[in-house]
């Protein structure tokens, strides 16, 4: 398998090599040359295979030879070492639990498997690879227990100074050793922005292997298949048509569900919901993209005001805006919808919802309002506790600290605050 620009200007290259630059030189995404249907019978007898099995035969044309079955099978091995719940929450609408990896975010999927890709492509190599990775909350937590210790990388995180919840915070900042934090003054397209330019600076790039962990990266990017095979395969009514709503920020993760759609996988149409940032749902008017300055919202992770990745999913459908709109519809949702949608929800069924996965349920149960005869499944993409400021106030109840977040409450926080490029550059530059 091959990868291709979407900026159509610099060489294709292997999957190796587009999981190692992140980003092509001409800086646009990378995107497979072919995207290959598995045979319908294996969907239609999905309850047969393994989580692992599902994601071998998911993944595996993508990485095609450049990692041997065996160590590929040991890398999905690795990365799906925790359960992901799908819980009915009323008629016809399901949670699909995806915080149950050790950062509690859905984004444990991707940092684990890029971070053992990575680790098996360095295995015999001595120079390093500097990770560079812009959050808005959950990536970096997760990008820095994936790549934690791992040989041969060096993990810089850039985060937006007070748009992170303190949890978020504590899970990037709190490590150490290969992984450094750096708390920017800004939002995070301002992160993001600087992270671009380091990939297109020569005094960077000339002197350091770059790479990033952010979903742009086709090793982050395409595992997030994996997830919405496992809700299909847990569902007890599979003749019903199904929809997936996805709360929906840079846009990789639903982006990575219409790839599996595209290799087979019986979804009849996604919801990206989105907050008070609607470039997309803006977009799904009319067909035209316009980027907007991202708006602090109370679903931190989902403020983008240019997702990189919808260029992806308009290359899915060669830029057919009639073809979008028959598999993607896209809402926006307030901060105080996105509350009302909280305490309802936990008031009806003593279910509790993070904002993120709550703006996925007000997109799924808009989307149902219309098309009664379909059943859907929000992802509920990160744990409530890591939003406690936000979520113990709306529902009124105390939540306990996993294992996992207490563990990393305590620990001093360790990042450098910048202002501007200059200053990362000074910190990458040896």
């Amino acid at each position: 398998m091959q990868f291709y620009s979407l900026n159509k200007r610099s060489p294709r290259v292997n999957f190796k090599e587009a999981v190692i630059r992140g980003i092509a030189p001409d800086k646009g995404l990378y995107f497979p040359t072919e995207i290959k249907p598995i045979a319908r019978d294996f969907f239609d007898q999905i309850h047969q295979y393994s989580n692992n099995e599902l994601a071998h035969a998911m993944i595996e044309q993508f990485v095609g030879n450049d990692i041997p079955e065996a160590a590929l099978k040991t890398i999905i091995k690795d990365t799906l070492n925790f359960d992901f719940p799908l819980v009915e929450i009323e008629k016809n609408v399901l949670s699909l639990e995806l915080f149950h990896g050790p950062t509690m975010a859905f984004k444990d999927v991707g940092g684990r498997f890029m971070a053992r890709c990575l680790s098996y492509f360095n295995r015999e190599q001595n120079n390093e690879v500097t990770v560079l990775v812009a959050t808005s909350g959950d990536t970096g937590g997760a990008v820095a227990s994936g790549f934690l210790g791992v040989k041969g990388v060096n993990v810089v995180i850039l985060y937006p100074s007070g748009k992170v919840s303190e949890v978020q915070e504590k899970q990037l900042t709190t490590l150490g050793q290969n992984i450094k934090a750096l708390e920017v003054e800004g939002t995070f397209d301002d992160c993001q922005s600087m992270v671009k330019q380091a990939f297109t600076d020569h005094d960077i790039t000339d002197t350091l292997q770059l790479t990033s962990a952010n979903s742009i990266n086709v090793a982050r990017w395409l595992p997030q298949m994996f997830y919405f095979a496992f809700a299909y395969k847990q569902l007890a009514n599979r003749s019903k048509k199904l929809v997936f709503s996805t709360p929906s920020g840079n846009f990789g993760n639903i982006c990575a569900g219409l790839m599996a759609q595209q290799i087979g996988l019986p979804v009849s149409h996604f919801i990206a919901s989105t907050n008070a940032n609607r470039v997309v749902p803006n977009f799904m008017r009319d067909g035209r993209y316009k980027p907007l300055k991202s708006v602090a919202t109370i679903s931190n992770a989902m403020d983008v005001g240019d997702p990189s990745n919808f260029i992806r999913i308009r290359e899915i459908f060669k830029d057919d805006f009639a073809k979008i709109k028959e598999n993607l519809s896209s809402y926006s949702f307030t901060d105080e919808q996105t509350k009302a949608a909280m305490l309802k929800v936990y008031t009806e069924s003593g279910y509790i919802m993070d904002p993120h996965g709550a703006v996925g349920y007000l997109g799924l149960t808009h989307y149902l309002k219309d098309h009664p005869n379909k059943q859907g499944i929000f992802l509920e993409t990160a744990h409530p506790v890591k939003f406690l400021e936000v979520v113990e106030p709306v529902i009124g109840t105390r939540i306990d600290l996993p294992a996992q977040i207490q563990a990393v409450m305590d620990q001093p926080k360790k990042a450098l605050f910048i202002r501007k490029y200059d200053e990362l550059k000074q910190f990458l530059l040896p």
